[in-house]
């Protein structure tokens, strides 16, 4: 049986996620928010009992995330079991011995408080340490994953918003190419009528073939054509849906694509000129189409 690979999602490079888990070991609490960037910004917000893995969580996150710039927050609460380890005994006799020590020289009578002695960094240690530290790295990174998961499902749905916006933003382009064609074939013979009378009058007085004429008129005549700008517009277009049908990273794709586009766009309007209402037509719908280029590239840029 052939499996039929489905195209990656188009995916927002903005989005919000948050996992809370229970694990043996502790609750890990992992938020992630991402916003527009040009490649992958990973910002690390962590405590400092967290920042030894930073780079299991940085390696987690490059495997599901291609672009964005991305706030990254984790919290660990230990259970009791997990906390308690082998007694420092040296430390909390020295802690011991300072707090008697202070209270008698205040004259304090209070009594020492043992739960904010254990929770004094390197008050409790011993072999099983390391173990602890690579279980909890590894309940942090499934944590993570499951938050990237995430993550990418909303930013999956706010790219299908987006891509709507552009396919129908594209669609006007193809019909203003369509249009543009029909009068490009019907505004020809005008073109070759003006650019006729101008040589004429630019040549009054001098004696040039009528057959050397006609070969300056067809080569103004060519330089005015726009068929090949909208040949080129109607076929970036079409790449442009392809992009979209691909999936996965589209954002860069479409920038430089976009680029093109609007290069075709701006050169039809510079041929477009002295032809009468079908000039005048041709401008309009030339304009639309840069603003409709325009409004793609807005959405684009939100894309992974």
């Amino acid at each position: 049986m052939t499996v039929v690979k489905m195209p990656a999602p188009v995916r927002s490079m903005t989005g919000f996620a948050r996992i809370q888990k229970s694990t043996e070991h502790g609750e890990i609490v992992v938020t992630l928010k991402s916003l527009n960037h040009r490649g992958l910004d990973l910002h690390f917000h962590l405590p400092a009992e967290l920042d030894p893995f930073e780079g299991a969580m940085r390696a987690a996150i490059k495997r599901g995330v291609m672009r964005g710039h991305i706030d990254i927050r984790a919290s660990f609460v230990p259970t009791e079991e997990a906390d308690c380890g082998a007694l420092n005994e040296p430390l909390f006799r020295s802690w011991l011995a300072s707090f008697r020590k202070v209270s008698s020289e205040q004259g304090l009578a209070t009594e020492p408080d043992i739960n904010q002695a254990f929770r004094i960094p390197g008050m409790f240690s011993g072999a099983g340490e390391q173990t602890l530290d690579a279980a909890i790295e590894k309940d942090l990174v499934v944590t993570l994953e499951e938050a990237v998961d995430r993550l990418n499902q909303f930013r999956a749905r706010e790219g299908d918003e987006l891509t709507a916006v552009i396919r129908l933003h594209n669609r006007a382009i193809g019909e203003a190419c369509s249009e543009l064609e029909i009068i490009r074939a019907n505004a020809l013979p005008a073109y070759q009528t003006r650019l006729n009378e101008r040589l004429k009058e630019l040549l009054k007085g001098t004696n040039l073939e009528p057959q050397r004429l006609a070969q300056e008129a067809a080569l103004l005549a060519d330089r005015s054509d726009i068929g090949e700008e909208i040949a080129r517009l109607k076929i970036h277009s079409k790449q442009l849906d392809t992009i979209l049908e691909a999936g996965g990273e589209a954002g860069k794709k479409l920038d430089f694509l976009l680029q093109e586009m609007n290069r075709e766009t701006n050169t039809i309007l510079s041929k477009t000129s002295g032809i009468g209402d079908l000039g005048l037509r041709i401008t309009d719908l030339a304009l639309a189409a840069k603003a409709d280029i325009e409004k793609i590239r807005e959405q684009a840029l939100n894309l992974e």
